[in-house]
């Protein structure tokens, strides 16, 4: 570049003043004459002008240097090449230099901050313009232009007096972190990853290797120089039964890994759905290595994670050091060990009984010390005694100082499931003992109530013989009751249901009740209106409340002074009602409930799950069969109920009685009218031939006796087979009386091959178990039943209904 403007040159202005000398001393010869005094004249000319040159050299000098023009050149030549946009404005903003990569990127038409930028960007670089001005510097950080690239602009004030402001554009290049990270894996930082064994691989989303370092590449394939880019990661790798990580090349005799996976990706650009889909940086750490690895297990980083992923496993597992001390346990160990909620213990060995203290003390030693390995031993909690319990042992290796963990499992879950089931079974094969001995008794106390009927018909009371017989039948009696209870209990008794309303049934046991009470116990009785009518047989639901009602009572006379209340009511329970209890056990629907509740003290807790059972009883020996609730049970269960207990609160939170509580279904079909119910059923006097099929001797003599002092024409048979012979052999019967349970032909296959000879020829089944337990054996069409144990006028009067077709 070059300045603009000049002066004349100072060799002219020497001339002139040369040539002036010259003429004054022709001009002084001419007047004079003298060339004395011409010489001294010229001499003292010669003099001043030397002297005059002299002093104008001195003064010229620093005027020419104050005031030179510039050269861009070198400025020119100093800017260009360092691959940045550089451009220098004076104060007017007027550009008067850049080098060509300005030129290139914003050309010449306008300097900064004019520049065609991006919208926002112009605004940045004129207000960082503005602050080099006054600050000296000024910078933006991010800049684009028009075409989409990316500056930083630096500005600085510069100049002798501040007057120019040099503009430098800087690129802003886009990187790829990935590919320098794997150029560093395979130099010198990944020979130092190495070296502190910890070895590096860059791994694609497919899971093939993109880089590794080169001690990977020595340990997986032996050679340092070997090519991995391609090979499959995790074929690299092998893992034992212990989820241990190996190198497959070194196999067990290799050191165990750490695997660390590091996504490289943005967290913020990273789909949770989709992780896999960036690289990795999988980094696989000797174990054992890093500060305090080997300073124990508490000062090893790796523990306090570990604690923290056992922390929120279900499975009770704690770690105890090698001199037996408890490191940590997490919550489900505290709670299966009995100290949940209490602070662990310093030591395992504080668990269990004084027994067990030693044993376990030892076999925490053995394991910690040995080598890894894991077993197990049984030991007893000191919470529990009775019940002994597995732990589990194991040497823990790789976390530093060796270490044990130890494994409980939580077995109050499993060991209250196991009660349940075992009291389930021991019901049910209760159940099934008392559906099987009620059978044969009930056959037993049919002959003994039948012989009593036929003995009393010829005796008349004041005989001698007849208060004995009297008193055989009530015994009797009483047995066939205990013998309902016992199927009430299995729920195998056979039920008469029909739709009743709950406060009839009350009010029909309430004068009895009464006089059960006592002088000292209230009998109160309160109903709820408009309650649902239920579905069940009035004569079990009696019997409900008389058990209830009577151990009320003798639950009151039992506590305090004898003196107390019972309460019988009865309340209505919409679903509604239902739906807020939030209890699984009850179906959602409406419900009519009966509560007996009484002032006798409450139960204890301990009792509360043994209550139902058959022969529990808290009541003195002999003054209770133990029956009395679980024949409630049965009958509620059996009806389609639910029976609950509770303990009722009283003031200061004391326990004041207990609370009976049976929920019927209300019953939504068709109500009989009161002319339905009170139809009267006459008897049948129409006489008829019997075929009576019985393989018990003994009732088979009781029922024909009964039968043919009716007027019947009775022809028995001892068995099924027996009994069809009769019909094959072409006699004509009215009906048949059989048992349903025989040897080799039973009733019902007999009945079923009679009806091919005489299809419409109705049966009357009667036997000790229950009508619902063979509802799927004699589900035949026009069939009817009576159970045993029966009485002469009973079984009289029931074949009578059915020969009269008033059976129901």
């Amino acid at each position: 570049m070059t300045a603009l403007g000049g002066s004349r040159s100072p060799a002219f202005g020497v001339m002139a003043v040369g040539g002036a000398l010259l003429a004054s001393l022709v001009l002084l010869w001419l007047v004079t004459g003298q060339p004395l005094v011409v010489a001294a004249y010229g001499g003292g000319l010669l003099s001043l002008a030397a002297l005059v040159a002299v002093l104008s050299h001195r003064r010229s000098a620093p005027l020419i240097q104050e005031f030179p023009l510039p050269d861009w050149s070198v400025t020119v030549a100093a800017i260009e090449g360092d691959g940045a946009a550089v451009v220098i404005t004076d104060r007017a903003n007027r550009m008067v230099c850049a080098n060509s990569a300005f030129s290139e990127a914003f050309g010449l038409d306008y300097a900064p901050p004019l520049l065609k930028l991006a919208a926002g960007s112009a605004e940045r670089l004129e207000r960082a313009g503005r602050a080099a001005w006054r600050d000296g510097t000024g910078s933006v950080a991010q800049l684009q232009d028009e075409g989409g690239a990316r500056w930083r602009g630096d500005i600085m004030r510069a100049g002798r007096g501040d007057d120019y402001l040099i503009w430098r554009f800087a690129p802003l290049r886009e990187t790829d972190p990935v590919a320098e990270l794997g150029e560093r894996i395979t130099g010198t930082f990944g020979r130092m990853l190495s070296e502190g064994g910890v070895e590096a691989a860059l791994v694609g989303p497919e899971g093939a290797i993109r880089v590794a370092s080169r001690g990977f590449a020595l340990r997986a394939a032996g050679d340092e120089a070997a090519t991995m880019a391609g090979q499959d990661f995790a074929g690299l790798l092998r893992a034992d039964n212990r989820d241990r990580i190996f190198f497959a090349r070194e196999g067990r005799n290799g050191s165990s890994q750490t695997l660390v996976q590091i996504a490289l990706a943005d967290p913020d650009d990273l789909d949770p759905a989709a992780p896999g889909n960036a690289p990795s940086l999988m980094l696989l750490l000797d174990s054992g290595i890093g500060l305090g690895a080997s300073a124990g297990m508490e000062g090893h980083a790796g523990t306090s994670q570990l604690e923290a992923l056992l922390a929120q496993l279900p499975v009770g597992l704690a770690m105890a050091d090698r001199d037996g001390r408890f490191l940590f346990a997490n919550r489900a160990f505290l709670r299966a060990a009995g100290v949940d909620g209490k602070a662990l213990p310093p030591y395992p060995t504080d668990l269990v009984v004084r027994e067990d203290k030693g044993p376990l003390a030892d076999s925490v030693r053995r394991f910690a010390q040995g080598p890894a390995s894991s077993g197990d031993m049984a030991i007893r909690l000191r919470d529990n005694p009775e019940e002994p319990v597995s732990l589990g042992l194991a040497g823990v290796r790789g976390l530093g100082e060796s270490a044990v963990l130890l494994s409980l499992a939580d077995t109050t879950e499993e060991a209250r499931l196991k009660r349940q089931v075992a009291q389930a079974t021991k019901m049910q094969a209760v159940g099934q003992l008392a559906g099987g001995v009620a059978h044969d008794f009930n056959n037993v106390l049919t002959a003994i109530i039948g012989h009593c009927d036929l003995m009393l018909l010829r005796h008349i009371p004041g005989d001698s013989d007849y208060d004995d017989i009297q008193q055989i039948k009530a015994n009797s009696n009483r047995a066939a009751s205990l013998t309902r209870q016992l199927l009430a209990f299995s729920r195998q008794q056979t039920l008469r249901p029909e739709v009743l309303q709950l406060p009839d049934v009350v009010s029909e046991v309430s004068q009895l009740l009464k006089r059960l009470m006592g002088e000292k116990i209230g009998f109160q009785v309160h109903h709820d209106r408009d309650l649902g009518p239920v579905r069940a047989d009035p004569q079990q639901l009696e019997q409900v409340i008389v058990n209830l009602a009577v151990n009320a009572r003798d639950a009151i006379q039992a506590h305090g002074d004898g003196a107390g209340r019972v309460t019988i009511a009865t309340r209505r329970i919409a679903s509604s009602d239902v739906r807020r209890m939030k209890t699984d056990i009850i179906p959602i629907g409406d419900y009519t409930a009966l509560i007996v509740e009484d002032t006798g003290g409450g139960i204890p807790q301990e009792h509360f799950g043994k209550i139902f059972e058959p022969f529990f009883t808290t009541k003195e020996m002999g003054k209770g069969t133990g029956l009395g609730l679980s024949t409630v049970y049965g009958i509620v269960k059996q009806s389609g109920g639910f029976v609950f207990v509770e303990n009722v609160p009283g003031p200061g939170g004391r326990t004041v009685g207990a609370r009976f509580v049976i929920y019927l279904p209300v019953y939504d079909g068709l109500v009989p009218t009161a002319a339905q119910r009170a139809e009267e059923v006459t008897e049948w006097a129409g006489g008829g031939r019997l075929l009576l099929v019985e393989d018990e001797d003994m009732v088979r003599a009781v029922a024909e006796r009964a039968l043919a002092r009716e007027g019947y024409d009775i022809v028995t048979a001892c068995d099924g087979e027996e009994g069809l012979e009769k019909v094959k052999a072409g006699e004509e019967f009215d009906l048949v009386i059989s048992d349903v349970v025989m040897p080799s032909m039973d009733g019902p296959a007999m009945l079923r091959e009679i009806r091919k000879l005489r299809p419409g020829l109705p049966v009357l089944f009667m036997s000790g178990y229950a009508e619902e337990q063979l509802r799927r054996d004699i589900d035949i069409e026009n069939m009817h039943f009576i159970p045993k144990p029966f009485s002469v006028q009973q079984i009289a009067r029931k074949v009578a209904e059915v020969l009269g077709g008033r059976a129901a």
